[in-house]
């Protein structure tokens, strides 16, 4: 069969999705040369399965059927197969089908029968599930509408299938057959529940990667050093609790241990009799491949790759990454790497140091995600640095440097981390977003129960770093530091504010608000802090002085006071050496330790507001409150020295070493599981905050810290603590918004449907069919037609290329009129002479166009157009585009040199609430200009927040629309006019972040 070039094999539809079991499997068109695969594949299936699939006792396919199910147009006749190492383990087929239910001779018929098969031994793993996806997709490419299957009663499992995919579904039962018919078009229910999938199951593949039960070294050195036999030995140190394998060719025949190790040798992982979870590999990159098909045909379920030379080392690395990847992804392996730097996992039941981190970094509730190696090496140094051992401050529960993240990337971590109880705050590090919508879209719901901190490398280059494919920014990084925040991700700059934020994120609960408390033994280290909190828009309270030798019990009791006030939301410590005749404290325990047990003491009291310390030169005092200790067992109303002082009692306790960390269930971490406590509710306080001060004072009570000992942040400077601090209370106010959602409003004068029709139409006339990356202008007429299928209305403007067209066309609007250049270099620039206003009749209107046109250029340069006066106002302009580093993205400021000299432009992601676009218009430095500023009228913001509604809803509704320029739009006190606007359009990628589940492919 001769396929036409329009409708050849469509590689496209290929992807690798995960299952829910954590494993992979390759989805992609059967083609003519199948057959062989589908006969076995076939052979595989019970015969249960077969008669549920063919209503009748079907043992074998016919040369006939091979053919039929072999062969397809991919247009009427479409079949896509799961494959695993190549072999088929599902398939799923659609015909296209009249309202008869014969076979479609009509191209306009919008139904098909689908039907589906899977072997059973991959039954229960989510494969019909995925395939339903990407069949449902394909349909929907090629102009279907409508799914129909036929399913027995008997066959529960496939009616789940379909009954569980969220679509609108239509039930009928008949000749003892259930029909089901259900509409293609995605619904909310239907993307629920396919990101709902989509995370069970990409948590899962990334839990199996950290908790192994077995693991395999393999390109273990014989002697000493290397990387795998330092590999080896740090999972060895670690206390791994799983089964390890020391795994070299070059073994010496006979040899079963490594020593001095002991760890079981092995020359090949077929000499391992029992199953390997994770292979660690580090044999040089010409050999991976070879190993990875070891792997494979071993079960091994993913391999971390150690070995570098791949695409940091040019194009003929790059090739070397993906065809390596493509293999582990054949046989169902997850991939890190390739060049990581490892994982970790301080679970009690895992203790897996799989890295070329020297030491096991302690346990605690910080999740920790870098590509880079060399920040990840400085991260967990300066976590140790701050707090070292199992349930010390800095504690982590798990670790991963990807390196260059061919596979497993900070998307798959934060899908991991959103249900894992035992991470409370996620810090990741990172150079490049392969799929920035995803990111943005999971980072959001990350963020919704748990702090997401980010540091971005590579900001302002432009180049992504060697090892990373990844799509080109165009906007600034102040943009899409914007957009980053209002997904709720706290952005920082430095390796150094990701420690500092998630420290004090991890052990503190998030403020109520930005009033903050300041007390101290040293007026200047106050008055730092004081300036800092201003810097950062707090509401620094007058800070309180204590005496330069003020003692731990004045500390306690000031502290106490300060946290006890309904004034206060969150308290900053100062601290220097204490002055005096004589240190407090036991001589034992020095002048820091005392200070951290009575702020400790008065801490415990008020759990629900966070405090952090500033100290000069008392290491001791960060250390002990950063320690993981026990709980203080001080009475609020004892002074910590007696506490302190074995001679105030006469029976001093017997000292006890720090308690355990508390062993981690083995719940899975994809189990739904309740938001945290410390979850923040009701609205924001100001200034972080649109609502009026009244809704703020209602707010719910302020979160509490995890339950444990109480462990305290200290910084060394006032600002670093302050910016930790001020980043909370921005994260809680966002927590607070968050959980009052705004909302996308349905103008009931949208014509969606129409505007789709639009653009079809201008796109099959402006834009060949194969080319997706093209963009192309509109005319002002197609462009303003399609905006007002959305309800945005343009004013018109006439070309004048001649003084009397220009009368003519002033005659028509009626006077006065406004005559506008539009070419280029002067366009909207009034200050150029280029638009000339209140034209009020034709004497006037010539005389004006003879000035343009002798003082700027002939007609044909300037292009000029008359356009109707319209109410004066301030001018602003509302941009949409896809940007491929943010998705869409709504954007927003005032006209002319605020805009475009002092880059005063806020941005949101589309689609945008009406929230957004709320504090979207009073973000902007010069909003004052719209909201009366030194007694002008303020104007019509009402309508303005309405244009930004309609425009983000065009752009969201309509992928092909990417970009939209409304400039100027005139507020007035009433209304508001779109002066000019321009629109381009563009066929749009196969696959997006709305398309069915795919892992991707850098």
């Amino acid at each position: 069969m001769q396929t036409p070039p329009d409708l050849a094999y469509p590689t496209h539809w290929e992807a690798d999705v995960v299952l829910r079991d954590g494993g992979t499997a390759r989805i992609r068109p059967i083609a003519a040369d199948d057959a062989e695969r589908l006969v076995s594949f076939y052979e595989q299936v019970s015969d249960e399965s077969k008669y549920y699939r063919f209503f009748a006792p079907y043992p074998r396919l016919s040369d006939r059927d091979v053919h039929r199910f072999t062969h397809h147009d991919y247009v009427d006749r479409v079949g896509l197969a799961a494959t695993v190492g190549g072999e088929f383990i599902a398939t799923v087929r659609y015909d296209r089908i009249n309202d008869q239910g014969l076979p479609a001779k009509d191209p306009e018929d919008d139904q098909a029968e689908v039907a589906f098969l899977v072997q059973d031994a991959h039954q229960g793993r989510g494969v019909a599930s995925a395939l339903l996806e990407h069949i449902a997709a394909v349909a929907r490419e090629r102009g279907i509408r409508r799914f129909a299957a036929e399913v027995l009663p008997a066959n529960t499992k496939m009616i789940k299938v379909f009954t569980d995919a969220g679509y609108t579904q239509k039930r009928t039962f008949e000749d003892g057959v259930v029909r089901l018919e259900f509409d293609l078009e995605p619904t909310e229910q239907s993307m629920a529940v396919m990101r709902g999938r989509e995370q069970r199951a990409e948590a899962r593949s990334v839990h199996r990667l950290l908790a192994p039960g077995s693991v395999a070294v393999i390109g273990t050195g014989r002697a000493p050093g290397g990387i795998g036999r330092t590999a080896l030995r740090n999972v060895l140190d670690a206390g791994f609790t799983g089964r390890l394998h020391a795994v070299n060719h070059a073994f010496a025949d006979g040899t079963e241990r490594l020593e001095p190790e002991g760890v079981p040798a092995v020359r090949s992982l077929r000499e391992i009799p029992d199953p390997v979870d994770l292979a660690v590999i580090a044999v040089p990159a010409a050999r991976v491949p070879e190993v990875v098909r070891d792997c494979g045909e071993h079960g091994v379920q993913g391999v971390l790759i150690l070995s570098s030379g791949y695409a940091e080392a040019g194009p003929e690395g790059r090739e070397r990454q993906r065809a390596v990847l493509q293999q582990a992804r054949s046989y169902g392996m997850r991939l890190i790497g390739p060049n990581a730097f490892g994982l970790i996992n301080t679970a009690p039941d895992a203790r897996l140091n799989a890295s070329f981190a020297p030491r096991m970094p302690g346990a605690g509730n910080i999740g920790l995600f870098t590509q880079s190696g060399a920040i990840g090496i400085a991260l967990l140094s300066g976590l140790h640095a701050r707090g070292p051992g199992d349930g010390g401050i800095a504690g982590i529960s798990t670790f991963l440097s990807a390196g260059n993240r061919a596979d497993v990337s900070g998307n798959d971590l934060l899908q991991y981390w959103h249900d894992d109880p035992d991470t409370d705050v996620v810090i990741l590090y990172l150079e490049s977003i392969g799929n920035p919508r995803k990111f943005t879209r999971l980072a959001r719901r990350t963020a919704l129960v748990k702090p997401v901190v980010v540091a971005k490398g590579a900001r302002h280059t432009g180049v992504a770093p060697q090892g990373h494919a990844v799509p080109t920014v165009r906007i600034p990084d102040s943009t899409v530091a914007a957009l980053m925040r209002q997904a709720g991700v706290i952005r920082v700059d430095t390796v150094t504010e990701l420690i500092d934020a998630g420290l004090l994120l991890a052990s503190q609960p998030l403020p109520a608000g930005p009033r903050i408390a300041i007390l101290g033994n040293s007026e200047s280290l106050a008055l730092l802090a004081y300036d800092a909190c201003l810097t950062e828009g707090l509401r620094p309270m007058s800070p309180r002085a204590l005496a330069s030798a003020a003692t731990p019990d004045d500390f306690r009791e000031a502290l106490a006071e300060a946290l006890a006030a309904d004034s206060c939301d969150a308290v900053v410590v100062t601290a220097i050496p204490w002055v005096g005749e004589e240190a407090p404290g036991s001589p034992e325990e020095g002048e820091g330790t005392a200070l951290a047990i009575a702020l400790r003491a008065a801490a415990e009291a008020a759990p629900d507001k966070p405090v952090t310390v500033v100290h000069l030169a008392m290491d001791d005092l960060a250390r002990t409150l950063a320690a993981p200790g026990e709980k203080t067992s001080v009475p609020a109303d004892v002074p910590p020295s007696e506490a302190l002082d074995p001679s105030a009692s006469p029976d001093p306790p017997t000292p006890r070493p720090p308690a355990p960390p508390t062993p981690r269930p083995p719940a899975p971490p994809y189990a739904t599981r309740p938001a945290r406590p410390q979850v923040p509710s009701g609205p924001p306080p100001s200034p972080f905050s649109s609502r009026p001060p009244e809704a703020q004072d209602s707010a719910a009570p302020a979160p509490v810290r995890r339950p444990g000992p109480v462990r305290i942040p200290a910084y060394p400077a006032a600002e670093r603590a302050v910016r930790s601090l001020a980043e909370a209370v921005r994260y809680a106010a966002w927590r607070r918004e968050a959980a009052e959602p705004g909302r996308v409003p349905a103008y009931e004068d949208i014509e969606e449907a129409a505007a789709g029709a639009d653009i079809d139409r201008l796109l099959d006339r402006l834009v060949p069919d194969t080319d997706t990356g093209r963009s192309v202008p509109l005319s002002p007429d197609h462009a303003a037609d399609l905006l007002a299928r959305y309800g945005i209305h343009t004013h018109p403007a006439f070309p004048a290329p001649d003084p009397d067209t220009a009368v003519r066309a002033a005659a028509r609007l009626g006077y006065p009129v406004a005559l506008k250049t539009t070419a280029p270099h002067l366009r909207h620039r009034a200050d150029l002479g280029g638009v000339r206003l209140d034209v009020a009749n034709e004497t006037e209107l010539r005389r004006t166009f003879a000035e343009l046109t002798d003082f700027l250029g002939s007609a044909e340069e300037l292009r000029p157009v008359v356009q109707a006066m319209v109410p004066r106002g301030v001018d602003t302009v509302i941009r949409a585009a896809i940007d491929p580093a943010a998705g869409a993205v709504l954007s927003f400021g005032l006209a002319g040199a605020p805009s475009q000299l002092l880059g005063d432009v806020a941005h949101r992601l589309i689609p945008a609430t009406d929230r957004d676009v709320t504090d979207q218009i009073r973000s902007i430095r010069t909003a004052p200009l719209l909201f009366g500023w030194r007694g002008s009228q303020p104007v019509d913001t009402t309508a303005l927040s309405e244009l930004l509604l309609r425009v983000s809803r065009l752009v969201d509704d309509h992928p092909e629309v990417v970009a939209v320029d409304l400039e100027p739009v005139v507020v007035a006190p009433s209304g508001l006019s779109v002066l000019g606007a321009a629109v381009r359009l563009a066929r749009p990628p196969v696959t997006t972040d709305l398309g069915p589940r795919r892992l991707p492919v850098y």
